[in-house]
């Protein structure tokens, strides 16, 4: 097996989505689609139409298991078949789309179901839980696109209209919203540009613009809008998670990330916790034991040296938040998922 092949079903494995493995850019677009039978009123007309065609698409460029690039640039696809059962994941910043099945984030007391009916939106990284419904009959396929902050900005200036403003004076960073026709129809349109080399030369940008534009122009714009600001509180607690992805090895102090964000203490607690349901001390722990079982799984670091890499100075203390996340010891973990790359 490859060294890319490699980690890409790592990154698969341990993420839960079919994500890519860290660093990650500020923004992505997932898309995941498959080919579920429905009879509903609900299905008839163009949407059921537009579903279908959706997941035909993916199924036809979305050939190999795990992730792979395709001809635009930023944009990826994936296949996978086989369930995940709910359990620890950091999201990545992304839209989730799904046109098969189901899957369910947990976060702060809250559900948040995204089915064929209901997209999500991910602005910031956040940690929470994740369940997927997936086999080799019905697998998941997914359409990752990664867009900049700045293609965020430029557009809501050549826009010059009045948007959905956002939910609340400072968004959550992770929301859903129903599909539309809409962006579905520009989906459609970037499936198709994938299956022809020149189209997606000629076309594949621009119609990733469009897909952006349409989520900006949605019920989660709002937080898309507030991540391009850079005055607003969102878009303050944004650049602090980025620097904290960054630097996730570094001491952090939550003095020493409030000044960073140009807030107080009190107020930096309260919008982080806001934007991401977590303290700053926990977001931290959990992007250090997220890393940390990267490393173990994909580069072969034993524990020791994992919680070292992250910024642990004690490998019991490690060894102790690790199991109570993830339910197993690091080497326990390290072990399930080397044979589950193995096995797949």
């Amino acid at each position: 097996m490859g060294k890319g092949t490699f980690l890409q079903k790592v990154c698969l494995i341990l993420s839960g989505t079919g994500g890519k493995a860290p660093p990650f850019p500020l923004f992505h677009i997932l898309i995941i689609d498959g080919t579920q039978n429905r009879t509903s009123e609900g299905e008839m007309g163009s949407q059921g139409d537009q579903r279908r065609r959706l997941s035909s698409l993916l199924d036809e460029v979305a050939v190999d298991e795990g992730m792979n690039r395709t001809a635009v640039e930023g944009v990826t696809v994936g296949r996978v078949s086989k369930s995940a059962p709910r359990g620890p994941v950091v999201y990545q910043p992304k839209i989730l789309i799904v046109g098969q099945g189901r899957k369910r984030a947990y976060l702060g007391g809250e559900v948040y179901q995204y089915d064929p009916y209901n997209y999500l939106v991910l602005s910031v990284p956040i940690p929470a839980e994740c369940e997927t419904e997936a086999s080799p009959e019905e697998p998941l396929l997914i359409l990752a696109i990664s867009v900049e902050p700045t293609m965020l900005g430029e557009m809501i200036l050549e826009m010059d209209e009045p948007l959905i403003p956002a939910a609340g004076p400072t968004p959550r960073g992770i929301s859903s919203s129903p599909m539309t026709e809409d962006l579905a129809g520009a989906v459609i349109r970037l499936l198709e540009c994938l299956r022809s080399p020149l189209d997606s030369r000629m076309l594949g940008a621009q119609t990733v613009r469009e897909i952006v534009y349409r989520v900006l122009l949605g019920e989660q714009g709002g937080a898309l809008r507030s991540l391009a600001s850079r005055d607003e509180h969102f878009a303050r607690i944004a650049r602090v998670l980025k620097h904290i992805h960054a630097e996730y090895a570094s001491p952090h102090s939550v003095e020493g990330l409030a000044r960073k964000a140009r807030m107080s203490v009190a107020a930096f607690h309260h919008y982080f916790k806001l934007v991401t349901a977590s303290s700053p001390l926990q977001y931290i722990k959990r992007v250090r034991l997220d890393q940390a079982r990267l490393l173990m799984a994909h580069d072969g670091h034993n524990a020791s040296t994992a919680a070292r890499a992250v910024g642990y100075e004690s490998a019991s203390q490690f060894s102790r938040e690790f199991k109570r996340l993830f339910g197993v010891t690091p080497v326990e973990d390290a072990g399930q998922t080397r044979a589950r790359l193995v096995a797949g």
